[in-house]
């Protein structure tokens, strides 16, 4: 099963990645120091995230997945970075230029 998750850390900030292997360990390869930037020692000490499954499918190629993932990366703005830690597609502010 190929699977696009959103992760929602407790800041409530995304990052939206895919999976070809549907692993229930993965949680994405989003930037360690980009997330650490926004968390103090402290917070760092106990947090809980969260992984939902967006879309998924049996049949899909690889080419899709990667155009399924970046459709949802632009229609939450996970790539803003006032409300997600993607850095790909870059944000332009406007969501008809990201593609």
């Amino acid at each position: 099963m190929k699977v696009i998750y959103k992760i929602t850390y407790p800041n409530s900030k995304i990052y939206v990645g895919k999976d070809l292997t549907d692993s229930i360990n993965y949680f994405g390869s989003a930037s360690d120091a980009f997330i650490a930037k926004d968390f103090t020692r402290e917070q760092r000490r106990a947090f809980t995230i969260r992984r939902e499954i967006l879309w998924e499918s049996e049949t899909a190629s690889d080419s899709e997945v990667n155009r399924k993932e970046v459709e949802y990366i632009i229609l939450l703005q996970a790539n803003n970075p006032a409300i997600g830690y993607n850095q790909w597609p870059k944000y332009s502010g406007n969501p008809q230029n990201e593609a």
